[in-house]
């Protein structure tokens, strides 16, 4: 009888286990959702990049060593954290998927302020 009950017992589990997999499609399609976030903050980075180089050239200057660090910083930034997010939330339930990746949007724009406020144009050029 107990070989039975067990029997019965791992059935649930397993049906329940496999309920608690939300579908793969919405997984995807809230990592592409955030994910959009994430491409604007690297175009935002880029632009900053094109248009402070364009800007100190305008001045007769170049970027210096620490300002085209920054800038590359900020654009790779995004990147590894959507990576970072996106791997740490893959094999979770898509409410915990999403706010991995909510969680990562949040630190790429603190850090983004953070670079803003911390580097001016003058220590960003020769």
């Amino acid at each position: 009888m107990s070989n039975a009950h067990n029997g019965t017992r791992d059935d649930a589990d397993t049906i329940t286990a496999s309920r608690r997999q939300p579908p793969r499609w919405l997984l995807l399609a809230i990592a592409l959702f955030l994910g959009l976030f994430y491409a604007y903050d690297v175009w935002e980075a880029v632009g900053n990049l094109v248009g402070l180089n364009l800007q100190a050239q305008s001045l007769d200057t170049q970027l210096s060593g620490v300002g085209w660090a920054v800038l590359i910083f900020a654009v790779v930034l995004p990147v590894l954290v959507y990576t970072l997010a996106y791997w740490l939330g893959r094999n979770r339930a898509f409410g915990v998927q999403a706010l991995t990746l909510l969680v990562g949007l949040c630190a790429v724009a603190a850090v983004s302020l953070d670079i803003t406020a911390a580097f001016t144009l003058g220590r960003l050029i020769l």
